[in-house]
């Protein structure tokens, strides 16, 4: 309840620096809004539904793209944990494209699938398969190795050794993954949206500034910022504690 007290208060704050920014006449009103102009923006996109489909669009492209994310950055994790000749010629370069920000593979999507949502499936799934392999890679290679030869010792090994001592114990490192594909996941597919043809939030966006709609533009930049924080808080960063708690790794 404190904590949820302390955020209110710092959100109070924030909107009356807002508020005096706009009082004192620094930028004008074309360029920042006073924000009861953003409120009922918002509450406008909302009611004639544009907000709505736009986010629907969106967590479409997600429900689609991140799976596939999160399947082949697995596949790519376990290769190079398990594979030593994969790991020191793949494994640098898969850092590489980890480093490449979202929106520079846009130009590229849309050049192989032209102005549509398939160069928008293609981003998110870039964005989150490179972070996703890393932690996996990181998971695998974190399971303690007396652990490993306790096994082995009492004759388990092979597949047997891999799917029930390796993958149990590499849990907590894996959550965190899906944790950080999500929210990589979710940047790209703001960026592949931006620009390019495909609905959601991104075009959304786009749109509105094409026509000067800045109570819409930072309307949409504060949603897209909540359901990435509120999913983060509901879902992943509750999963990711409840492992962690479950392998005894968090006291409270």
């Amino acid at each position: 309840m404190k904590i949820a007290l302390k955020r209110i208060a710092f959100l109070i704050v924030v909107v009356g620096i807002w508020q005096g920014i706009v009082a004192l006449g620094i930028y004008p009103e074309i360029v920042i809004p006073p924000p009861s102009k953003v409120f009922f923006g918002m509450v406008d996109g909302f009611s004639d539904g544009t907000l709505i489909k736009a986010i629907l669009n969106s967590f479409k492209h997600l429900f689609v793209g991140l799976p596939l994310a999160i399947m082949i950055g697995t596949a790519i994790g376990v290769l190079l944990a398990k594979s030593t000749q994969a790991d020191e010629t793949m494994g640098m370069y898969l850092i590489s494209l980890q480093s490449i920000p979202s929106i520079v593979w846009v130009p590229f999507a849309i050049l192989l699938f032209g102005l549509n949502e398939s160069a928008v499936y293609f981003v998110v799934v870039l964005g989150g398969t490179f972070v996703m392999a890393l932690n996996v890679r990181t998971a695998i290679h974190s399971v303690p190795g007396q652990m490993i030869q306790a096994a082995r010792t009492m004759g388990v090994k092979g597949m047997k050794l891999f799917f029930k001592v390796e993958i149990p114990a590499s849990l907590p490192h894996f959550v965190t993954g899906l944790r950080l594909a999500w929210a990589f996941g979710w940047r790209a597919l703001m960026a592949g949206e931006l620009l390019s043809n495909g609905p959601g939030l991104g075009y959304s966006l786009r749109f509105a500034m094409d026509f000067a709609q800045m109570e819409m533009v930072i309307a949409i930049i504060i949603i897209i910022g909540f359901i990435g924080a509120t999913v983060d808080q509901l879902v992943f960063s509750k999963l990711e504690r409840t492992v962690m708690k479950r392998w005894g790794l968090l006291k409270n």
